[in-house]
């Protein structure tokens, strides 16, 4: 049974105090149900990595560089992600791809670095609030999942997380139904590119204004095998009882 993904995004947030809010994580989940991972900025992976070995709770990182090395200023490569002793990285975020103008041939690019390296590629697709209103969900997902997605993708190097644009940050989530149709649609395109045996162990997740109240209606819905979450991951107080219900499905 694949296990399901609790996933902290700490964006730009946090500085070395907040690793007592990540030792706190660790110590209140010695024996997890479920994996845990927290993506804190990046001057913090090195730091967050060391606090957390020895416990199972895993770092990953928000971004990286399409090159393995280079004359890339500012940028950071996925090798140097892993030998920070990170396990991940986010790779398609909405903000990424709205603010950088990221496409998604840049991001598929991302995310093969990131299985060259080492790393599991946590790839995000979602709608504006204007193209659901538009009734082009659908076809929004299908053209993300479909060039953001890396031709060698499995469940042990790929999870897809499916965040609506208008739902991050803003407090407003989608309707039950609406996750629903959009994560059993990811699964069937899945399918038909890479086949059931190994879209089965491909997990997705949902991210946007996840919280401890509405967590577990969420996990309950099929198709759900975690949560890509973000202010709610900031603090052990708010996060935990999200992992606890999480856990609760299992």
């Amino acid at each position: 049974m694949v296990r399901k993904l609790a996933a902290g995004n700490w964006k730009m947030n946090g500085t070395r105090a907040a690793l007592e809010e990540l030792q706190a994580l660790a110590q209140a989940h010695s024996d997890p149900a479920v994996d845990i991972l927290i993506c804190p900025p990046a001057t913090l992976l090195m730091s967050a990595a060391e606090l957390v070995s020895g416990h199972p709770l895993d770092i990953g990182a928000q971004d990286c560089h399409t090159a393995p090395s280079g004359a890339h200023t500012g940028d950071i490569s996925a090798p140097m992600i892993a030998d920070c002793g990170a396990t991940a990285v986010i790779v398609g975020h909405s903000e990424r791809r709205e603010d950088h103008n990221e496409s998604n041939d840049l991001i598929r690019a991302k995310a093969e670095s990131a299985h060259a390296a080492g790393l599991t590629a946590i790839i995000c697709i979602g709608e504006t609030l204007a193209q659901r209103d538009a009734g082009q969900t659908l076809d929004v997902i299908a053209d993300q999942l479909q060039g953001s997605t890396p031709d060698g993708a499995t469940g042990v190097n790929t999870v897809i997380a499916y965040e609506p644009v208008w739902a991050i940050g803003t407090g407003k989530v989608p309707s039950l139904e609406q996750i629903g149709e959009v994560h059993d649609f990811i699964r069937e395109k899945l399918t038909a590119r890479f086949g059931a045996d190994n879209v089965r162990t491909i997990r997705l997740l949902y991210g946007g204004s996840v919280k401890p109240a509405n967590a577990a209606e969420i996990f309950a819905v099929p198709n759900v095998d975690g949560a890509l979450v973000g202010g709610a991951s900031l603090t052990e107080a708010d996060f935990s009882p999200i992992i606890k219900s999480l856990e609760a499905t299992v």
